[in-house]
């Protein structure tokens, strides 16, 4: 059995890693860490794991985590580059679901966050979690960058296009919502019922954290620079994140078989049939991406709607899913749940 660890278990992606860890027929709960409510038992934290999780929160400098196989740092931004250097050094596996880890461009990442960047040391060594693509690099990696929700489904949507070289990589549009829990489970006054039900707005369109994670990302792909805009908008939903992404196409080519044949061995990436519509209540609590193509009559552009839960292969999910890799399982295990309908 695998020792797993989560530091910062009161969030929305820690609830969550806990909803599909606790399902896993191959990992042992060893230390779920609060500073609010250490001491306090998960289950009157979050009732939905009663009888499920008999653990009670520990603090978060707990020596427990440090006997784990693995910990999973669902924390704030600039945590885990604090926190996780001590475990890595003991020989503890770790997945960082913020984003201290997934930016290779040390200068970038501060200017991006605000903030100094303490482990750029492990930046070098962190391995981006996109399954997808690093399936190979994650089976050996010690410490994991899970990548962001928005970068997770709009990279999907791209990828094949920029591997196949048949897209002008200067033309990248992608215009993404999310689901109120993107913003975590935190009080804010525009995630207020009152604010966010029954409203649509976009938010960071001058500038959004994830565009350079998206960017460094598909520029490696393209190997060269790619000019990419990306607009975030808030939707009165809880989870779910849905993108369209265009590109202006170089030639004439087979798009449907293209991503059919990329994704053919892919577990968790679902192409639908050409023009169809994806919904993000078909992947609601779910670890898959369902991706369609469309065409716009006499256009050169290609349309990429791809879907998926924010806090499933959006967060938690996938971290799962590259646990799964980083200790030789299957790598769905775990994960195989059927979305939740209505």
């Amino acid at each position: 059995m695998i020792k797993v660890g989560i530091v910062g278990g009161t969030g929305y992606t820690g609830v969550e890693l806990l909803r599909l860890l606790v399902q896993h027929p191959e990992v042992n709960l060893t230390a779920i860490t609060s500073r609010q409510d250490a001491n306090k038992p998960v289950a009157d934290v979050f009732p939905n794991l009663r009888g499920r999780v008999d653990l009670a929160f520990v603090d978060p400098h707990s020596q427990e985590l440090s006997h784990c196989d693995v910990v999973f740092f669902a924390t704030p931004n600039g945590i885990a580059m604090k926190d996780a250097p001590s475990l890595l050094r003991k020989g503890v596996k770790v997945i960082d679901l913020a984003a201290d880890f997934r930016i290779k461009n040390i200068p970038l990442w501060e200017k991006w966050y605000a903030m100094e960047h303490v482990s750029p040391e492990w930046v070098k060594q962190a391995v981006y979690g996109l399954p997808e693509v690093n399936r190979d690099e994650i089976k050996k990696a010690q410490l994991v960058a899970n990548p962001g929700c928005y970068p997770t489904a709009v990279q999907l949507a791209f990828i094949p296009l920029i591997k196949a070289g048949v897209i002008h990589a200067n033309t990248l549009i992608a215009d993404a919502k999310s689901g109120v829990s993107g913003a975590g489970r935190k009080s804010e006054i525009q995630t207020l019922f009152s604010e966010a039900s029954d409203n649509f707005k976009a938010y960071g369109v001058s500038g959004h954290r994830h565009l350079p994670e998206i960017s460094e990302q598909l520029s490696n792909h393209h190997q060269g620079p790619v000019n990419l805009i990306f607009t975030p908008h808030l939707t009165p939903l809880i989870r779910g994140i849905h993108a369209t992404c265009y590109a202006t196409l170089k030639h004439t080519v087979d798009l449907q078989q293209l991503f059919e044949n990329h994704y053919s061995n892919e577990p968790f990436v679902d192409v639908m049939p050409f023009a169809s519509h994806p919904e993000t209540r078909s992947v609601r609590a779910s670890n898959y991406c369902r991706i369609a193509l469309h065409q716009p009559p006499h256009s050169e552009v290609v349309v990429v709607l791809s879907v998926i839960d924010n806090l499933v292969k959006g967060a938690a999910g996938q971290a799962v899913q590259n646990m799964n890799l980083m200790f030789g399982l299957n790598e769905t295990m775990g994960l195989t749940q059927v979305p939740v309908l209505p």
